[in-house]
């Protein structure tokens, strides 16, 4: 069994020249869970240490939980990503587009005209029915925060269920002792570490992004903003926050868990094989109309794009081109490789500017995979 060097010593610079204050990074590889590290801080206090159990506000990761619970409902009744959503939520805006084209981002509904609170979860509800779409498929483009609104609805209907947080626990998160939450209980609160935002940089990889994401008028910036609330990480700080349970950008949870939950995608011992099969085939690969720069997703997935000639043009997600997963705004980051039988996990406190991972991650990433593949 492999040592780890390489993660590890990715793991260390991470904390020495990055600036890390807490952190924790777990392998899932071939049925167990092969690697956990955790140090450092719950906050710039230094008054609690950062353990393997701590719970961390994770972004967007949520949205590779999230659509899992869409996946899952969808497979338990025998329906495919071919579904009219219209013919399971009857307001919906588009009348012919399916679940699969909804989860890979092709839906169009990432902005609203309709100033509308994300706490108000009947009031963006109500503003995605009256919203004319901004695009067709087969563009695509992120859909930052309707996302969650949107996966939520679908599984209400679908199962019945109060909300998408509680088929997640129930469905998914418990039966196999997931330490992962949409919307997390009073009980947990203690373990919580608190967030920290990240610097704007001139190195930023992103520049086009954020020229448009600061842009009055931007399709790019009312993406980010809509629906409103929850702006600045502050406000991640609280327990209303974490109660919340917003699919797209509200989930909660450990590294460890994260691995866990992906090694076990990734080794065949967590959903059936067409809901593999869903999240590993890519819908989408191109110019993304939110995020400005070429993007991939499968059926609710987040895929690194790639060439003409299927060449990755990231690694975000390790050398296959089977792997798939969703990284979170500041760095977290999560995905399963089935071809190698890998999960893997990194969340942190001191969060990075960026929409996708940053050096902290990546170079887990690619530390992982020299440790495993040599």
């Amino acid at each position: 069994m492999t040592e780890f060097v390489s993660t590890r010593a990715a793991y260390a610079r991470n904390f020495e020249s990055r600036n890390e204050l807490g952190a924790s990074v777990a392998v899932w590889k071939d049925g167990e869970l092969v690697l956990s590290l955790a140090e450092g801080w719950m906050s710039r206090k230094k008054v609690k240490g950062w353990s393997a159990e701590t719970l961390v506000p994770f972004y967007s990761v949520t949205k590779g939980l999230a659509s899992s619970c869409v996946l899952h409902a969808l497979d338990a009744v025998d329906r495919g990503l071919d579904v009219e959503l219209h013919t399971l939520w009857p307001g919906f805006p588009e009348p012919h587009l399916t679940v699969g084209e909804l989860l890979s981002h092709q839906g169009g509904l990432a902005a609203l005209d309709r100033r509308v609170s994300v706490w108000d979860y009947d009031e963006v509800v109500d503003a995605l029915e009256e919203q004319l779409t901004a695009w067709d498929p087969p563009q695509h483009g992120y859909h930052p925060r309707t996302y969650g609104f949107l996966l939520d609805e679908v599984v209400r209907r679908l199962t019945g269920a109060k909300t998408l947080g509680e088929y997640w626990r129930k469905e998914i998160a418990e039966p196999n002792g997931l330490d992962l939450w949409i919307g997390l209980p009073e009980s947990e609160f203690d373990r919580v570490a608190t967030l920290y935002p990240g610097k704007m940089t001139t190195s930023t990889s992103e520049t086009v992004f954020y020229e448009a994401f600061n842009k009055d008028g931007s399709l790019t910036k009312s993406a980010f903003s809509s629906p409103r609330g929850l702006q600045s990480v502050a406000e991640m700080n609280v327990p209303m926050a974490w109660q919340a349970g917003l699919p797209a950008m509200g989930g909660i949870g450990t590294a460890a868990a994260l691995a866990t939950y992906y090694g076990m995608i990734a080794c065949g011992a967590l959903f059936s094989q067409r809901v593999r099969d869903w999240m590993e085939t890519p819908l989408v690969n191109g110019d993304d109309q939110v995020l400005l720069m070429p993007t991939s997703f499968s059926a609710g997935m987040m895929k690194d794009p790639v060439d003409a000639a299927g060449h990755k043009l990231r690694t975000n997600f390790g050398p296959s081109t089977r792997a798939f997963g969703h990284p979170g705004a500041g760095g977290s980051h999560a995905f399963g490789d089935p071809e190698n039988g890998v999960g893997f996990g990194y969340v942190m406190n001191q969060m990075e500017l960026g929409v996708l991972p940053n050096v902290k991650a990546t170079d887990l990433v690619s530390g992982v995979y020299a440790d495993l593949l040599g």
